[in-house]
């Protein structure tokens, strides 16, 4: 499979999320052409902070191959990690990572910071950006617009 593939199993995750009114990230990891993680994000829904599709799919892929340690993995996000799951997806020795769409507020890949290539840490994760970037960017958009206006409609009430 092509990273776009892989992405748009990342955007099914995503589409989850916004089923449930939550941020629509969505991820996918895999190793040797296998899927062997998926996440949405679920803070709302959890009442969890770290309940962030990467961490998700991180913890999923772990508790399948039986270790911490995601050697030779490659995640696949549809917008661009936040500092905590940068932080978590070096510490998984995760290879590399395809982003979807940047992030400019909170992006910890390249847009805010760059922890996933900080020469001080242990470990440097290959990044890949734009992978169907129209699409993850869309979902984005519409989400927000949504949310922005369901507040506004609130505000005038």
């Amino acid at each position: 499979m092509n990273p776009e593939e892989f992405m748009l199993e990342a955007l099914k995750e995503a589409e989850k999320a916004l089923s449930i009114n939550e941020v629509p990230v969505g991820a996918v990891i895999e190793k040797d052409g296998i899927v062997v993680g998926r996440g949405y994000n679920k803070t709302e829904t959890a009442k969890d902070p770290t309940a962030h599709a990467e961490i998700l799919a991180i913890r999923e892929a772990a508790q399948k191959l039986g270790g911490w340690r995601l050697l030779s993995c490659r995640m696949y996000v549809t917008a661009e990690p936040c500092p905590m799951c940068a932080g978590a997806m070096v510490l998984a020795r995760i290879e590399k990572v395809f982003i979807g769409t940047p992030d400019p507020k909170t992006g910890a890949c390249g847009s805010l910071m760059n922890i996933l290539q900080d020469e001080r840490l242990n470990h440097a994760v290959q990044i890949e950006t734009g992978i169907m970037q129209h699409q993850c960017e869309k979902l984005m958009k519409t989400f927000f617009q949504k949310l922005r206006k369901k507040k506004s409609e609130e505000n005038s009430i």
